[in-house]
């Protein structure tokens, strides 16, 4: 073993063994927020970090410049330089997204010299990451963005900014200093060259904490798109909460500046973490490895490496285990670990292997995302013995099932002998006990590794099953590495658990009498009356315990509360209580009901792990209840599933999907979902059934993980008297003193006050005593200092109320009345307003001492309902009692959103009549102020009638100069948003025109088919393409509709895109066009929702499209009339069939105007005319192509100059200063 300790001792680890911070004497003078700053520049020279001073733009690409000529050893001329850099690095094209992929997936460029020849430009050396450069800049300063900013420390790699340092004064919140890299990202970083988009790490600190996280592009097309188009910086990172703490290799955390800049700077380290240490996600998200996670690839690989220059292979001495808690991003640590693990030269093959039920759609994503086709969920072993005889596929993952089918298919075969690495997610689980028997007996020569957040001892292990495989470390070997749950909390990565015990029937729940069987106390359990009570407890609180009275949001979606899951004892007591929670609901008023669902299949025992495709060896009674149960969900959310194998494994991703959609209110399992099912935005566990050890701490992990700031716990509620159980778990699992950073305090601790450390930290009750003694609601508050105050102690209440709500002993002491807390809304979103205003106009940001509680104040937002309540209130008592207008307008004022709508709502009140009808009238009502903004949008943003016309006209343009008609939508987007006109509502709009254009012409295609005999009479060689042309003009249409209408086909479109998109042999430059794809289908549901909303319009709108298009097809009826071709009256319907099949056969036809195809169509059609010969069919169709084609582009370019015009005319009086700034928060 002392060979595999000299891992942790290694000088090249990137996280440090060991850390002790260095005994230093302590200044006890002031040290401002600059002298912070060169003391921490000063300790990076000494870690040979170059101090470069930079005071532009230019002196910063001319840096880049002689960087990037240092480390490739080469000369630009300054034509190659210019053209690399503008195409290459400062593309004007690329965003955050495109240059982070650059970093990570595309950092080898291709320079094309003078003389024709081509050479590789490294923009970093990740094979030898010594050979890569280290500046650091401070105070640089542009006024390219929205205004001027000055940014504290930049860390110049190569030239380019790849990690940027955020200072705050001691004792100021380092959120301020997140908060600012936000308003950074959305003012200036993307300015001028946008070398500032770079940057993959930032690090924020106030001297005495400090903490890093990615530049992650969580991707939302909706809401960049509908903010201004000037603003082309995305939010970074996902949350405050998602921030990380750097810590050693025994995760003690490095809080301080200084130290941080020793390990975490030290060179070698933030090169690793930049160049090995991020992971790129299906999702576009950027994601750097927490310290715990980098240890536990880094020794996973010194094991590999050690093991095989001692020869030592297929024991447990070249393996290990890593036991990092559930929640704390095993999963991607794993991933990381097998991809490096493959570049290993002497490794043939990694296998990941997972469980089946594990391999859902998300998780096959981001298993793709680091080599494509190495997952797939098909059960067929075909495709896994194509992946292991294929020597180019060198990460291959598997599920144990499919895994122990191909060893029992193929005795011999030559992938046995090779070099392997097998790592195993969540290895606790009892599958894999005959896996591992599988493995060693018929591999020669392997690693393996397993990771899991409970491992097996000999205290938890169950009794059956091969004796020397009981246990983690009997099966895998060593622990290499310990994040438990107590590290994981206490770091702020997971959340604690707040667990209630609920007695309905307390004797039965505390039978510990030998003498009363098993059978006995589970009848007890079971009885109806035990029963109703418990769900009539879960219907009473379920709103108290899962919030659903706050409001947050997540990928665009506003959602009110969370949801839960309730683990029950048996399929028989689960049957009890899904009929229980339909008959209590039967009787509640819709509002109050809660959208259930449930799922389980056979298993061998209560405590095994259940298998999503076994609804085979189910009795028939529970197959039945089953089958009537899915029944509910598919009435409920139009779904069509079943219990065969295939239907239920769909309906089992389907449940997992809306879950973590939170589209499920509660979900009844027995087993199911209580491992390895991660879902954000559950908070709540009802447990009626017998839990312990690793079952019990993996069950609770279900609600524990970080979301934002209002869900700040795990809520457990235990129908059974766990509490022994609760705690022998947490000991095992965390220390014997974990109990009191794993488990929420008291009530009281939160209501009282407690001390902790020495210190006291105040309670609920004294906190309400200052405010109304400091600030009562009389007295305005008219200092800055006490406004900061009022600020800092409401934050404060609004965090322990956030967790006292939670509680039942809350409930009537509340202390302050509902009415005065929206005073005090009122006061604090007042103040919100007014700083924000202030900072506004600042060139720096002055109040960094000030840090609001947004997300708490929006999650107790008032809606429009309760108002409409309130209303309907007042107008029953014939609009007398004027003190319900009072307690509107208090609502009002203590809502952010409502506060938009105010006048919306008072004048709405101001028109009631006694014979009003106020749900009815509110529509109409907010339809008609809808209308009547959008005049006055129009008015005020100058989006004249001849702006909008002249943006239709340049189709003309642009469709004749592109291939198959293909180019005026994009361009007309660009010239809409140049008019200030968003990019949702600009795509929306033009997206809805190409439906209605679309069924115009297949409407009048399928009418024109009358004529399809007599068409085809003399042109048989073009039936083929009439028919073509129909149907690809069809396509289109049910292709616009079904994105537009269902998500099913949405997403896949979106999957075939990006599948396209990221083939290794575009080099990920596709990868924006898929995104933008998404975006586009993102649009077009929003679009349809809309435009479906007023179907009149759509269809006035659709008959004006077919009359114009009959006006245009009529055409060369009148033009063969001016070439003394007399055709009957009738004939002009026979024209009109002609040109109709002229247009839509030649769609396909990819020439700019479909030039050629055209006007052969027309030829070959028309001159089956009486008295049309050859030549007078040409000449027609020369002189319809000049008026429909040739004059029509030119006086569409006409239109876009006189667009360009009348832009920069605009532009120039208005001077750009319209540019929204995007709400900090």
């Amino acid at each position: 073993m002392n060979n595999f300790n000299l891992v942790a001792e290694n000088p090249e680890s990137t996280v440090v063994a060991s850390y002790q911070p260095q005994q230093k004497e302590r200044s006890n003078a002031y040290q401002s927020e600059a002298d912070l700053e060169k003391a921490f520049i000063t300790q990076l020279q000494a870690q040979a970090y170059e101090y470069i001073n930079i005071d532009s733009e230019q002196a910063l690409i001319d840096n880049l410049r002689k960087q990037l000529e240092k480390l490739n050893h080469i000369q630009f001329s300054d034509s190659e330089w210019d053209n690399f850099f503008k195409s290459k690095i400062a593309n004007s094209s690329s965003g955050i997204v495109e240059k982070t992929a650059i970093i990570q997936e595309d950092h080898i460029q291709i320079l094309k010299r003078d003389d024709g020849s081509e050479k590789n430009i490294y923009l970093l050396d990740k094979d030898d990451i010594h050979n890569n450069s280290l500046q650091v800049l401070n105070q640089y300063a542009t006024s390219a963005g929205q205004r001027e900013n000055r940014y504290d420390v930049t860390i110049l790699v190569n030239g380019l900014p790849l990690v940027h340092v955020e200072l705050k004064r001691r004792g100021v919140d380092i959120k301020e200093a997140f908060n600012q890299i936000n308003r950074y990202n959305r003012e200036s970083f993307w300015a001028g060259s946008g070398l500032f988009e770079y940057i993959q790490i930032f690090v924020i600190s106030n001297g005495t904490y400090t903490k890093y996280y990615s530049n992650t592009t969580r991707f939302s097309h909706v809401k960049e798109q509908t903010k201004s188009a000037a603003i082309r910086g995305k939010r970074t990172s996902n949350g405050f909460e998602f921030t990380s703490w750097w810590a050693d290799a025994s995760n003690k955390l490095i809080p301080d500046l200084m130290d941080f800049a020793k390990t975490f700077f030290a060179k070698h380290s933030i090169l690793k973490i930049i160049t090995k240490y991020c992971v790129f996600t299906a999702d576009r998200l950027l994601l750097v490895m927490r310290p715990y996670q980098i240890v536990a690839t880094e020794r996973i690989i010194n094991k590999i490496v050690i093991a095989n220059n001692y020869k030592n292979f297929a024991n447990t001495k070249s393996g290990g285990y890593i036991w990092h808690t559930t929640g704390s991003g095993k999963t991607l640590t794993s991933f990381k670990t097998a991809q490096i693990a493959s570049k290993l030269d002497f490794i043939e093959k990694v296998l990941f292997v997972v469980d089946r039920k594990d391999l859902d759609y998300q998780t096959m994503r981001e298993y793709d995302r680091f080599e494509k086709g190495a997952a797939n969920s098909n059960s067929s072993t075909a495709i896994l013995k194509k992946q292991l005889e294929n020597p180019d596929a060198r990460i291959i993952i598997t599920t144990i099932q499919k895994l122990s089918c191909f060893i029992k298919k193929y005795k011999e075969h030559p992938v046995y002998r090779q070099h392997i690495v097998f790592i195993f997610d969540e290895c606790h689980r009892s599958q894999f006990g005959d896996m591992h028997t599988f493995i060693t007996k018929t591999f020669k020569k392997y690693h393996l590794f397993g990771f899991t957040g409970t491992p097996i001892f000999s205290v938890n292990a169950s009794a059956g099953g091969n004796p020397n495989l009981r246990t983690t470390q009997q099966a895998f070997g060593d622990k290499l590495h310990t994040y438990t749950i107590v590290n994981a909390i206490a770091d702020k990565n997971v959340l604690p658990f707040k667990i209630d015990y609920v007695s309905t029937m307390r004797e039965a729940e505390n039978i510990e009498d030998e003498k009363v069987s098993d059978i006995d106390r589970e009848r007890i359990l079971q009885s109806p009356e035990r029963i109703a009570n418990i769900v009539r407890y879960i219907l009473e609180h379920f709103d108290q315990k899962t919030k659903r009275n706050i409001f947050y949001r997540i990928k665009e979606r506003r959602l009110a509360g969370f949801n839960s899951i309730f683990a029950v004892a048996s399929i028989e007591l689960l049957q009890k209580y899904y009929l229980e929670f339909k008959r209590q609901m039967a009787e509640l008023p819709s509002d109050k009901r809660i959208k259930i669902a449930t799922i389980f299949s056979f298993s061998a025992n209560d405590d095994g792990d259940e298998d999503p495709s076994d609804t085979e060896d189910l009795p028939q009674n529970a197959r039945d209840f089953l089958e009537s149960a899915i029944a509910d969900y598919n009435k409920t959310f139009k779904t069509n599933y079943d219990t065969s194998s295939d239907k239920f494994q769909n309906y089992y991703k389907d449940v997992s999907e809306r879950v973590k959609k939170r589209e499920v209110d509660l979900l009844l399992v027995v087993n199911m979902f209580l491992t390895g099912f991660d879902a954000t935005t559950l908070n709540t566990l009802w447990v009626d059934k017998n839990l312990r050890m690793h079952g019990l701490l993996q069950a609770y992990s279900r609600t524990n993980r970080i979301l934002n700031s209002v869900k700040t716990f795990g809520n457990i509620v235990c129908f059974r008297n766990l509490e022994t159980e609760t705690n022998r778990s947490i000991a095992l699992f965390g220390d014997k003193e974990a109990a009191g950073i794993v488990l929420l305090k008291s009530f009281n601790d939160y209501y009282k006050g407690y001390s902790e450390n020495g210190k006291r930290v105040r309670g609920y009750a004294e906190l309400i005593a200052e405010l109304t003694q400091r600030y009562p609601l009389a007295s305005p508050i008219i200092s800055e200092k006490e406004k900061k105050g009022f600020i800092s102690l409401y934050g404060q209440i609004l965090k322990v109320k956030n967790v006292l709500t939670t509680f039942d002993e809350f409930m009537g002491m509340e202390i302050l009345p509902p009415r005065d807390f929206q005073d005090y809304h009122s006061m604090y979103i007042d103040l919100y307003n007014e700083f924000r205003n202030k900072n506004k106009g600042d060139a720096e940001n002055v109040n960094d001492d000030i840090v609001f509680e947004m997300e708490l104040i929006k999650s107790v937002e008032i809606n429009i309902d309760y108002i409409l309540m309130l209303i309907r209130k007042y107008h029953k008592d014939h609009m007398k009692d004027k003190e319900i207008l009072i307690t509107i307008q208090k609502s009002i004022d203590s809502s952010i959103e409502l506060r938009n709508k105010k006048d919306l709502i008072e004048n709405f009140i101001n028109t009631l009549s006694p014979r009003s009808r106020i749900d009815e009238d509110w529509k109409a009502y907010v339809e008609k102020s809808k209308k009547d903004e959008l005049d006055k949008i129009i008015k005020d943003e100058n989006l004249k009638i001849r702006d909008s016309f002249l943006v239709s006209s340049i189709e003309y343009f642009y469709n004749g100069i592109t291939p198959s008609n293909t180019g005026a939508q994009p361009m007309q987007v660009v010239e809409y948003k140049r008019l200030g006109v968003s990019t949702s509502h600009a795509t929306g709009a033009l997206l809805i025109n190409s439906v209605i254009n679309q069924i115009a012409i297949v409407f009048l295609c399928l009418l024109s088919l009358i004529y399809y005999k007599e068409l085809s009479k003399g042109a048989e060689s073009i039936k083929v393409l009439i028919i073509i042309g129909l149907s690809i003009n069809i396509l289109v249409l049910v292709l616009y509709v079904s994105i537009g209408i269902s998500n099913k086909i949405k997403n896949g479109f979106v999957k075939i895109v990006r599948f396209i998109c990221t083939r290794k042999i575009f080099k990920s430059k596709l990868t924006s066009v898929s995104d933008k794809f998404e975006g586009f289908c993102v649009e077009a549901q929003v679009s349809f929702k809309e435009a479906f909303k007023h179907p009149l319009r759509l269809i006035v709108a659709l008959l004006f499209k077919i009359f114009a298009l009959i006006i245009f097809y009529s055409l060369p009826y009148f033009v063969l009339m001016s070439l003394d071709i007399h055709l009957g009256p009738n004939t002009i319907f026979l024209v009109i069939a002609m040109t109709t099949f002229s247009i839509a056969m030649t769609c396909f036809v990819p020439t700019p105007g479909a030039s050629g195809g055209i006007e052969f169509a027309f030829k070959s059609l028309f001159i089956n005319l009486a008295g049309v010969t050859s030549s007078v069919a040409v000449s027609g169709m020369l002189l319809w192509r000049l008026l429909t084609y040739y004059i029509l582009m030119i006086i569409s370019l006409i239109c876009y100059f006189l667009l360009e015009f009348f832009f920069v005319k605009r532009s120039k009086k208005e001077n750009l200063s319209n540019n929204e700034i995007i709400d900090e928060n």
